[in-house]
């Protein structure tokens, strides 16, 4: 019996090995559209050849990334669902006190960028549960699997992948150090490459944007992509709304949607119901989900639009918008 025993045990080890050897491969630099992208680099960007054959040959091809990307959870999950993976007691417990320890901070990056707290702070709880869930694949790892192994996005990694070896360089980092997401969104705001030389902020005046530790380089960079994309100060992201029996059709069926294509009092006359301030004009949407209590229905206005430009899912703009406000509210609790 523990011969047998031990027979199994070295069946299922061997089975293991296998099945992580099937899951990873090193990256074949000698490959045609790998040894192109090299010789692009040594031209148009000054790399060593070398150099660069040496770092991109440690990079690990992995069938898991693959996986992930081709099935995220915007795409397999309700509204219901994907809410409750983020508007949780413990998160708002999580970014209240995360506010409340670095509330000068923010609240001087909000001053600076008019960029409100709660924002920035749902956000950073979204993104990376406040710098606790930042991901567990190799920056470089992810973007050369899906670079040169992933064809239906290949062209927007590629890019990705020179922007991040660019940064290694400028930021004086090791390529195959930065830890990311299965997608190379890296550090506590989850920045892909391009999103880091664009916008990411030395906030502390210390010569460096360390988006990994430094939280106010991680709320001003994150305050500072709100901005480059138009954020404006002090206007609402969402109301929610009701259909009245002026509506005529159809109820809508949920749809990502990623811009205002219509207008507040547009909206009004066709017998959406919803609370603003904003004026008649301004730009508005009609966002549908299948909620716990049923059909829910929001209308989004600018800003709301700016936060899809920060991840291109509309219930991920709605769980941060959410999420910023219920923190907003226990820290008025707790503050009071």
């Amino acid at each position: 019996m523990k011969n047998r025993l031990l027979a199994i045990a070295a069946i299922f080890t061997v089975s293991v090995s296998c099945s992580q050897a099937a899951d990873k491969s090193f990256l074949d630099v000698t490959r045609p559209d790998v040894a192109a992208f090299i010789d692009e680099m040594v031209t148009e960007h000054e790399f060593s050849r070398d150099a660069l054959a040496d770092v991109l040959g440690k990079a690990e091809v992995k069938q898991s990334i693959i996986k992930k990307i081709s099935t995220p959870a915007e795409k397999k999950l309700s509204w219901a669902e994907y809410r409750k993976i983020f508007i949780t007691k413990e998160r708002i417990a999580a970014g209240t006190t995360f506010w409340l320890e670095n509330r000068e901070m923010l609240e001087r990056i909000q001053k600076e960028s008019g960029v409100s707290v709660e924002m920035i702070v749902g956000i950073i709880g979204v993104e990376t549960y406040y710098g606790r869930i930042t991901g567990r694949d190799r920056v470089i790892d992810a973007l050369v699997t899906l670079a040169f192994d992933y064809p239906p996005r290949s062209k927007f990694f590629r890019n990705e992948l020179v922007q991040f070896l660019i940064l290694a360089r400028e930021e004086d980092i090791d390529a195959t150090v930065p830890v990311g997401s299965y997608a190379g969104a890296m550090g506590r705001p989850q920045f892909m490459p391009s999103s880091f030389r664009a916008y990411a902020v030395d906030a502390t005046g210390d010569g460096k944007r360390d988006i990994w530790e430094n939280w106010a380089d991680v709320a001003g960079s994150v305050a500072n992509y709100f901005v480059e994309h138009k954020w404006r100060t002090g206007e609402e992201v969402a109301s929610q709304a009701t259909l009245s029996n002026r509506w005529k059709g159809p109820v809508p069926e949920p749809k990502n949607k990623l811009k205002a294509s219509t207008t507040v009092e547009a909206l009004s006359k066709q017998g959406v119901v919803f609370a603003t301030d904003l004026a008649a004009d301004s730009k508005g949407e009609l966002l549908t989900y299948e909620g716990d209590g049923g059909t829910e229905h929001w209308v989004g206005f600018h800003n709301f639009f700016v936060i899809t430009k920060y991840n291109r899912s509309a219930m991920y703009a709605l769980a941060a918008y959410q999420l910023g406000q219920e923190i907003a509210r226990k820290v008025a609790v707790d503050a009071g």
